[in-house]
């Protein structure tokens, strides 16, 4: 009886031990992870289970299944898990690769000369409609104006974001159609430019709607070809979860449209563009999970200000280069707390756009006021956090707050904001080590399609506080510089936190899905960010599954 005793108690050992037979092993392979207490962590070989989570990490010679369903040699390449962006707008990305797309443009007339070309090529539909105007990175000096687009294309209507979403370029055509005239007064919260009484052809946030009205909605072929897109571009990127800022009614069922198909690969954490898609869609709380975890309605996202680059950025004193505009609060903060509490009744998390120092601190003070009111784990999400008072940043450590910043951004805007504000009053501008020090969750995101989805780009400049031209000389504001470990961690475990998500995303830890991603290089070995700028994605897994590879797929932008 001992014996058998024994034998038995030897035999459940074993099974609690040896991977089961119908298990996946992606085995040799130079592996890294983050553990729950954000310390990088080495493996060798991973165990998936039939659900697509991790089941175990293998290190040394730590033993194998002996006959799994699948074994895939990894060759010793690096696997990291996948990235997730915490900031970005899926469908627009889509759009963006579908339309006339003018981000990598440096001056106006090459600006035009595209504009005229892709006119010539499509002569349907009539109007023409883009985005990724930067008047800035083509030193022009001023907002282009409807004179300038009228010279290219004079026969038909033409509406062109700009890079940030937060402004709108119009061509006379596009004007006349939506009823803009000399009369037409700018709505709470927008502005639009002027030559003497008459519009100029620009037109800033909530003004932008004026002629978004007019502009016919794409069909849902090309809204499922947008997104088919958008989710081939992610994957190429090594971006296996993203969180969609903004999204309508009409997204929500393009996306489950995918889903019902099995076409969705990325998982979406969706946030509802304002109250009433957020209602429509989710009703009365969070949505389950949907499609193996692949969709999730968790919240809504509100707007407080514009953008730096418009002027639209909401600051406590006057612009330096605009004398007398301090930019635009597009809500009053009564009505941004009667939103804020509308979502936060039925337990849906709250993000707010806030760029402006002066946006940041009424937001802070909002969420003050409503978390005494609504108790409980919320993470109040505050989107960008871009230029914040020094005096304000301990305020972000109280009430769970979450800061989503966008590395990017930093190296993209930091010539314009010391245009927009002087040197003297950035001090507390991306300030991201700063929020390290608070102890503030950090979740970066690159808010594509305004900057390219490529996580490595955000890494490199997290780490070197450069822009891809390696300006300014050692950094701008050097002491907001993170290590890699912590901005991979922002790209990871913290952007799972931040949606809620952190039990199925961020990390390989067992339970966790098994989504990853086989890289070309060892970026913890170097920690170069030249190196981690230039790192190219070779396969993508999610769940357990090959959803993209480099011999199958162009990465892009």
């Amino acid at each position: 009886m001992t014996l058998f005793r024994k034998l038995v108690g030897g035999l459940a050992a074993f099974a609690l031990t040896a991977p089961a037979a119908a298990d996946t092993l992606v085995d040799n392979v130079n592996g890294y992870t983050l553990r729950s207490d954000g310390r990088l962590q080495r493996f060798n070989g991973l165990v998936i289970d039939d659900h697509g989570r991790v089941k175990q990490t293998l290190t040394g010679r730590e033993r194998r299944p002996e006959r799994p369903r699948f074994r895939l040699d990894g060759r010793g390449r690096t696997l990291i898990p996948g990235l997730v962006d915490a900031h970005g707008h899926v469908m627009g990305l889509g759009m963006q690769a579908l339309r006339l797309d003018l981000s990598d443009t440096r001056t106006l007339a090459e600006a035009q000369q595209r504009i005229a070309a892709y006119a010539a090529a499509n002569p349907s539909p009539r109007w023409i409609v883009g985005r990724g105007w930067n008047q800035e990175r083509w030193g022009l000096g001023r907002f282009p104006t409807a004179a300038d687009l009228d010279s290219v294309v004079p026969g038909r209507p033409v509406y062109l974001e700009r890079i940030d979403g937060h402004a709108g370029w119009a061509n006379s055509v596009a004007m006349r159609e939506a009823g803009v005239t000399a009369q037409t007064e700018a709505p709470a919260g927008g502005r639009i430019e002027r030559a003497g009484r008459q519009p100029s052809g620009i037109f800033v946030d909530a003004a932008m709607d004026l002629v978004e009205r007019a502009v016919p909605p794409p069909l849902p072929s090309m809204r499922d070809l947008a997104l088919a897109r958008a989710q081939e571009i992610l994957l190429s990127n090594g971006l296996t979860s993203v969180a969609d800022m903004g999204t309508s009614a009409e997204d929500w069922a393009v996306m489950r449209r995918a889903g019902d198909l099995g076409r969705l690969n990325v998982r979406i954490l969706s946030y509802a563009s304002g109250i009433d898609a957020l209602l429509t869609v989710a009703g009365t709380g969070r949505t389950p999970w949907l499609y193996g975890h692949r969709l999730r309605m968790v919240g809504v996202k509100l707007y407080l200000d514009g953008a730096l680059g418009s002027r639209g950025a909401w600051l406590k004193q006057p612009y330096r280069d605009a004398a007398g505009q301090r930019g635009l609060p597009l809500v009053t903060d009564t009505v941004l707390k009667n939103l804020m509490s509308r979502a936060a009744m039925d337990n849906f998390q709250v993000a707010v756009h806030a760029i402006g120092d002066a946006a940041n601190a009424l937001l802070l003070e909002a969420i003050e006021e409503l978390s005494e009111t609504y108790k409980g784990d919320r993470r109040w999400r505050i989107e960008h956090a871009q230029v914040v008072d020094p005096a304000d940043l301990p305020r972000f450590a109280r009430n769970g707050i979450i800061a989503s910043m966008q590395p990017v951004h930093q190296a993209s805007d930091w010539r314009m904001a010391e245009a927009r504000m002087g040197r003297e009053r950035l001090g507390g501008a991306y300030a991201w080590a700063s929020m390290l020090r608070q102890r503030v969750p950090l979740a970066f995101g690159s808010d594509f399609p305004v900057e390219s989805p490529n996580p490595f780009h955000g890494l490199a400049v997290a780490i070197s506080r450069q822009d891809e031209t390696w300006q300014p000389t050692g950094g701008w504001f050097p002491e907001q510089r993170l290590t890699l470990e912590q901005a991979f961690d922002a790209f990871t475990r913290t952007a799972a936190f931040a949606s809620f998500a952190e039990d199925r995303i961020g990390t390989l830890e067992p339970g966790r899905m098994a989504d990853f991603v086989f890289i070309d290089r060892d970026i913890f070995r170097t920690s170069d960010p030249r190196e981690i700028r230039e790192t190219r994605v070779l396969e993508t897994w999610v769940g357990g599954q090959q959803a993209w590879a480099r011999t199958t797929g162009t990465p892009t932008r």
